[in-house]
Protein backbone atom coordinates (compact mmCIF):
# COMPACT_ATOMS: atom_id res chain seq x y z
CA UNK A 1 0.00 0.00 0.00
CA UNK A 2 0.89 3.62 -0.89
CA UNK A 3 1.95 5.88 1.38
CA UNK A 4 -0.35 9.25 2.32
CA UNK A 5 0.93 12.53 3.14
CA UNK A 6 -2.10 12.48 6.15
CA UNK A 7 0.24 9.72 7.37
CA UNK A 8 3.31 11.59 6.83
CA UNK A 9 2.35 14.57 8.53
CA UNK A 10 0.84 13.00 11.16
CA UNK A 11 4.03 11.24 12.07
CA UNK A 12 6.57 14.59 11.79
CA UNK A 13 3.64 17.07 14.11
CA UNK A 14 4.02 14.16 16.50
CA UNK A 15 7.13 14.27 16.40
CA UNK A 16 8.07 18.33 16.67
CA UNK A 17 4.85 18.83 19.23
CA UNK A 18 5.74 15.74 21.60
CA UNK A 19 2.39 14.10 21.61
CA UNK A 20 -0.23 12.46 19.98
CA UNK A 21 -3.07 14.84 21.78
CA UNK A 22 -0.39 18.04 20.86
CA UNK A 23 -0.45 16.66 17.24
CA UNK A 24 -4.24 16.13 17.04
CA UNK A 25 -4.64 19.92 18.24
CA UNK A 26 -1.99 21.01 16.34
CA UNK A 27 -3.81 19.01 12.77
CA UNK A 28 -7.51 20.20 13.98
CA UNK A 29 -7.89 15.82 14.36
CA UNK A 30 -8.95 13.81 17.10
CA UNK A 31 -6.14 12.05 19.13
CA UNK A 32 -7.93 8.50 17.33
CA UNK A 33 -7.41 9.72 14.09
CA UNK A 34 -3.64 10.98 14.32
CA UNK A 35 -3.12 7.56 16.50
CA UNK A 36 -4.67 5.20 13.52
CA UNK A 37 -2.85 7.64 11.08
CA UNK A 38 0.33 6.63 12.91
CA UNK A 39 -0.05 3.36 13.52
CA UNK A 40 -1.24 2.32 9.41
CA UNK A 41 2.13 4.33 8.46
CA UNK A 42 4.07 1.68 10.68
CA UNK A 43 1.99 -0.91 9.15
CA UNK A 44 2.90 -0.39 5.57
CA UNK A 45 6.58 0.19 6.54
CA UNK A 46 6.45 -3.11 8.62
CA UNK A 47 8.51 -1.37 11.19
CA UNK A 48 8.04 0.57 14.66
CA UNK A 49 8.74 4.13 13.84
CA UNK A 50 8.44 5.26 17.81
CA UNK A 51 8.45 4.31 20.96
CA UNK A 52 5.64 4.74 23.29
CA UNK A 53 5.79 5.22 27.19
CA UNK A 54 3.74 6.81 29.68
CA UNK A 55 6.03 10.21 30.14
CA UNK A 56 7.01 10.47 26.18
CA UNK A 57 7.10 9.40 22.59
CA UNK A 58 11.05 8.67 21.25
CA UNK A 59 11.89 8.03 17.91
CA UNK A 60 13.27 4.53 16.85
CA UNK A 61 16.51 4.57 14.48
CA UNK A 62 14.54 3.72 11.67
CA UNK A 63 12.08 5.93 13.08
CA UNK A 64 14.87 9.03 12.59
CA UNK A 65 15.81 7.82 9.26
CA UNK A 66 11.86 7.91 7.79
CA UNK A 67 11.86 11.50 9.65
CA UNK A 68 14.25 12.97 7.43
CA UNK A 69 12.32 11.49 4.62
CA UNK A 70 8.81 12.35 5.67
CA UNK A 71 9.83 16.57 6.12
CA UNK A 72 11.38 16.11 2.26
CA UNK A 73 8.51 14.78 1.00
CA UNK A 74 5.88 17.21 2.77
CA UNK A 75 8.26 20.31 2.13
CA UNK A 76 8.36 19.40 -1.60
CA UNK A 77 4.55 19.21 -1.57
CA UNK A 78 3.80 22.26 0.13
CA UNK A 79 6.31 24.39 -2.73
CA UNK A 80 4.65 22.43 -5.28
CA UNK A 81 1.45 23.79 -4.01
CA UNK A 82 2.90 27.63 -3.71
CA UNK A 83 4.78 27.47 -6.93
CA UNK A 84 0.98 26.18 -8.38
CA UNK A 85 -0.77 29.38 -6.28
CA UNK A 86 2.08 31.50 -7.59
CA UNK A 87 1.35 30.36 -11.84
CA UNK A 88 -2.52 31.08 -10.96
CA UNK A 89 -1.28 34.51 -9.62
CA UNK A 90 1.51 34.82 -12.65
CA UNK A 91 0.63 32.28 -15.56
CA UNK A 92 3.41 30.62 -16.57
CA UNK A 93 4.79 28.01 -19.14
CA UNK A 94 4.76 27.27 -22.44
CA UNK A 95 1.07 27.90 -24.26
CA UNK A 96 0.43 25.39 -27.23
CA UNK A 97 -2.47 27.03 -29.89
CA UNK A 98 -3.32 25.92 -33.06
CA UNK A 99 -5.63 27.26 -35.32
CA UNK A 100 -6.40 27.78 -39.29
CA UNK A 101 -4.07 30.00 -40.72
CA UNK A 102 -6.90 32.67 -41.26
CA UNK A 103 -7.90 33.05 -37.79
CA UNK A 104 -3.96 32.96 -36.80
CA UNK A 105 -3.21 35.44 -39.10
CA UNK A 106 -6.43 37.82 -38.74
CA UNK A 107 -7.21 37.50 -35.02
CA UNK A 108 -4.14 36.23 -32.66
CA UNK A 109 -1.33 37.31 -34.69
CA UNK A 110 -2.38 41.22 -34.16
CA UNK A 111 -2.89 40.61 -30.71
CA UNK A 112 0.42 38.56 -29.54
CA UNK A 113 2.06 42.00 -28.37
CA UNK A 114 -0.38 43.17 -26.30
CA UNK A 115 -0.77 39.55 -24.78
CA UNK A 116 3.14 39.24 -24.21
CA UNK A 117 3.74 42.25 -22.97
CA UNK A 118 0.52 41.40 -19.82
CA UNK A 119 1.77 37.93 -19.31
CA UNK A 120 5.63 37.92 -19.92
CA UNK A 121 6.02 34.10 -18.01
CA UNK A 122 3.48 32.88 -20.87
CA UNK A 123 5.29 30.81 -23.99
CA UNK A 124 3.65 31.18 -27.06
CA UNK A 125 3.69 28.17 -29.89
CA UNK A 126 1.55 29.06 -32.38
CA UNK A 127 0.77 26.37 -34.78
CA UNK A 128 -1.56 26.71 -38.24
CA UNK A 129 -3.50 23.97 -39.67
CA UNK A 130 -6.17 24.42 -42.26
CA UNK A 131 -7.56 20.65 -41.33
CA UNK A 132 -8.83 19.58 -37.91
CA UNK A 133 -6.22 17.82 -35.87
CA UNK A 134 -6.18 15.82 -32.78
CA UNK A 135 -5.00 17.71 -30.25
CA UNK A 136 -2.89 15.10 -28.16
CA UNK A 137 -1.24 13.84 -31.10
CA UNK A 138 0.08 17.22 -32.24
CA UNK A 139 0.61 17.53 -28.21
CA UNK A 140 -1.77 20.70 -28.42
CA UNK A 141 -3.24 22.66 -25.53
CA UNK A 142 -5.71 24.70 -26.50
CA UNK A 143 -7.31 24.98 -30.88
CA UNK A 144 -9.90 27.55 -32.13
CA UNK A 145 -12.31 25.85 -34.25
CA UNK A 146 -14.66 27.48 -36.48
CA UNK A 147 -18.48 26.32 -37.33
CA UNK A 148 -20.19 23.12 -35.65
CA UNK A 149 -18.00 20.87 -33.26
CA UNK A 150 -18.29 17.14 -33.39
CA UNK A 151 -15.68 15.81 -31.38
CA UNK A 152 -17.68 14.73 -27.85
CA UNK A 153 -14.39 14.26 -26.28
CA UNK A 154 -13.96 18.07 -26.88
CA UNK A 155 -14.78 20.74 -24.05
CA UNK A 156 -15.46 23.64 -25.95
CA UNK A 157 -15.88 27.60 -24.68
CA UNK A 158 -17.67 30.10 -26.91
CA UNK A 159 -15.73 32.76 -28.03
CA UNK A 160 -17.70 34.67 -30.10
CA UNK A 161 -19.44 33.67 -33.58
CA UNK A 162 -18.69 35.25 -36.97
CA UNK A 163 -20.69 36.43 -40.27
CA UNK A 164 -20.24 34.81 -43.54
CA UNK A 165 -20.55 37.00 -46.52
CA UNK A 166 -20.21 36.74 -50.39
CA UNK A 167 -17.24 39.54 -51.42
CA UNK A 168 -15.43 40.05 -54.72
CA UNK A 169 -13.27 42.74 -55.59
CA UNK A 170 -13.74 45.94 -57.39
CA UNK A 171 -11.75 45.29 -59.99
CA UNK A 172 -13.28 42.53 -60.98
CA UNK A 173 -17.13 43.69 -60.55
CA UNK A 174 -16.15 46.39 -63.14
CA UNK A 175 -15.08 43.72 -65.62
CA UNK A 176 -17.97 40.82 -65.19
CA UNK A 177 -20.62 43.04 -64.04
CA UNK A 178 -21.99 42.68 -60.09
CA UNK A 179 -24.94 39.75 -60.09
CA UNK A 180 -27.78 40.91 -59.29
CA UNK A 181 -29.97 37.88 -58.07
CA UNK A 182 -28.97 34.39 -57.54
CA UNK A 183 -29.51 33.37 -61.06
CA UNK A 184 -26.42 35.59 -62.19
CA UNK A 185 -23.90 33.93 -60.32
CA UNK A 186 -23.80 31.07 -63.01
CA UNK A 187 -22.13 33.17 -65.03
CA UNK A 188 -19.46 34.18 -62.63
CA UNK A 189 -15.98 33.12 -61.34
CA UNK A 190 -17.02 31.31 -58.18
CA UNK A 191 -14.03 30.00 -55.82
CA UNK A 192 -14.56 27.77 -52.91
CA UNK A 193 -12.96 24.49 -50.79
CA UNK A 194 -11.99 21.20 -51.99
CA UNK A 195 -12.92 19.88 -48.37
CA UNK A 196 -15.29 19.67 -46.89
CA UNK A 197 -18.12 20.34 -49.14
CA UNK A 198 -20.24 21.81 -46.56
CA UNK A 199 -17.90 24.67 -47.03
CA UNK A 200 -19.27 25.21 -50.49
CA UNK A 201 -22.72 25.91 -49.52
CA UNK A 202 -23.49 29.66 -49.69
CA UNK A 203 -25.61 31.67 -47.33
CA UNK A 204 -28.03 32.04 -50.42
CA UNK A 205 -31.86 30.92 -51.11
CA UNK A 206 -30.96 28.10 -53.92
CA UNK A 207 -33.97 27.24 -56.53
CA UNK A 208 -35.12 24.27 -53.93
CA UNK A 209 -35.37 27.06 -51.19
CA UNK A 210 -32.22 25.75 -49.35
CA UNK A 211 -28.73 27.05 -49.28
CA UNK A 212 -27.02 27.24 -52.35
CA UNK A 213 -24.88 24.96 -52.98
CA UNK A 214 -21.91 26.21 -55.66
CA UNK A 215 -19.41 24.03 -57.86
CA UNK A 216 -16.49 26.21 -57.73
CA UNK A 217 -14.07 27.12 -60.56
CA UNK A 218 -11.35 26.61 -58.47
CA UNK A 219 -11.06 24.94 -54.97
CA UNK A 220 -8.30 25.11 -52.33
CA UNK A 221 -7.55 24.24 -48.90
CA UNK A 222 -7.26 27.16 -46.76
CA UNK A 223 -9.91 30.63 -46.46
CA UNK A 224 -6.73 32.46 -46.85
CA UNK A 225 -5.50 31.61 -50.22
CA UNK A 226 -9.28 32.37 -51.28
CA UNK A 227 -8.80 35.67 -49.51
CA UNK A 228 -5.88 36.40 -51.85
CA UNK A 229 -7.67 34.85 -54.87
CA UNK A 230 -10.19 37.28 -54.49
CA UNK A 231 -8.30 40.41 -53.89
CA UNK A 232 -6.53 39.39 -57.14
CA UNK A 233 -9.95 39.70 -59.33
CA UNK A 234 -10.24 35.88 -59.42
CA UNK A 235 -13.38 35.70 -58.63
CA UNK A 236 -16.76 35.62 -56.09
CA UNK A 237 -15.78 34.02 -52.57
CA UNK A 238 -18.15 33.47 -49.53
CA UNK A 239 -15.59 33.94 -46.23
CA UNK A 240 -15.96 34.93 -42.38
CA UNK A 241 -16.10 38.91 -41.45
CA UNK A 242 -13.07 37.91 -39.11
CA UNK A 243 -10.69 37.94 -41.96
CA UNK A 244 -12.21 40.07 -44.23
CA UNK A 245 -13.45 42.92 -42.07
CA UNK A 246 -10.11 45.57 -42.82
CA UNK A 247 -10.45 44.15 -46.44
CA UNK A 248 -14.04 45.67 -46.55
CA UNK A 249 -13.26 48.58 -44.45
CA UNK A 250 -10.73 49.68 -47.19
CA UNK A 251 -12.76 48.76 -49.45
CA UNK A 252 -10.41 45.95 -51.40
CA UNK A 253 -13.66 43.60 -51.18
CA UNK A 254 -17.25 44.64 -51.33
CA UNK A 255 -20.20 42.38 -50.71
CA UNK A 256 -21.95 40.78 -53.79
CA UNK A 257 -25.86 40.28 -53.37
CA UNK A 258 -26.35 41.57 -49.80
CA UNK A 259 -29.59 42.19 -50.25
CA UNK A 260 -30.20 38.13 -50.49
CA UNK A 261 -27.88 37.27 -48.60
CA UNK A 262 -28.81 35.51 -45.11
CA UNK A 263 -28.00 36.21 -41.91
CA UNK A 264 -25.88 33.29 -41.40
CA UNK A 265 -22.76 33.33 -38.52
CA UNK A 266 -20.53 31.05 -37.89
CA UNK A 267 -19.95 29.60 -33.95
CA UNK A 268 -16.12 30.11 -32.72
CA UNK A 269 -15.12 28.17 -29.97
CA UNK A 270 -11.81 27.32 -28.54
CA UNK A 271 -11.72 23.59 -27.62
CA UNK A 272 -9.20 21.44 -24.96
CA UNK A 273 -9.71 17.80 -23.88
CA UNK A 274 -12.46 16.95 -21.16
CA UNK A 275 -10.01 15.51 -18.92
CA UNK A 276 -7.40 18.73 -19.33
CA UNK A 277 -7.48 20.84 -16.21
CA UNK A 278 -7.91 24.16 -17.08
CA UNK A 279 -4.67 25.53 -16.69
CA UNK A 280 -4.36 29.68 -15.67
CA UNK A 281 -2.33 29.89 -19.07
CA UNK A 282 -4.71 28.80 -20.79
CA UNK A 283 -7.55 30.39 -19.21
CA UNK A 284 -5.89 33.85 -19.54
CA UNK A 285 -5.48 33.13 -23.00
CA UNK A 286 -8.90 32.57 -23.56
CA UNK A 287 -9.98 35.37 -21.30
CA UNK A 288 -7.68 37.78 -23.35
CA UNK A 289 -8.97 36.21 -26.82
CA UNK A 290 -13.35 36.76 -26.28
CA UNK A 291 -12.70 40.22 -24.75
CA UNK A 292 -10.53 41.76 -27.75
CA UNK A 293 -12.69 39.63 -30.35
CA UNK A 294 -16.08 41.34 -28.47
CA UNK A 295 -14.42 44.69 -28.18
CA UNK A 296 -14.37 44.70 -31.86
CA UNK A 297 -18.08 43.56 -32.91
CA UNK A 298 -18.52 47.20 -33.85
CA UNK A 299 -17.40 46.50 -37.01
CA UNK A 300 -19.44 43.87 -36.89
CA UNK A 301 -17.11 41.35 -37.55
CA UNK A 302 -17.87 39.24 -34.60
CA UNK A 303 -21.00 38.95 -32.21
CA UNK A 304 -21.07 37.79 -28.90
CA UNK A 305 -21.96 33.86 -28.70
CA UNK A 306 -25.80 34.18 -27.47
Amino acid sequence: MKLTLEELAAFVTVVDSGSITAAAEHLGQTVSGVSRALGRLEEKLETTLLRRTTRRLELTEEGAAMLEHARNILAATDQAEEQMALRRQRPAGRLRVNAASPFMLHVIVPLVGDFRARYPEIALELNTDDQVIDLLEHRTDVAIRIGALRDSTLHARPLCRSRLRLLASPAYLRERGAPRDVADLAQHDLLGFNQPESLNRWPLRGDDGAELQIRPQIRVSSGETLRHLALAAQGVVCLSDFMTAEDRRRGDLVEVLPDLTLDVWQAINAVYYLNTQLSARIAVFLDFLAARMQAGSEAPAYQRKP
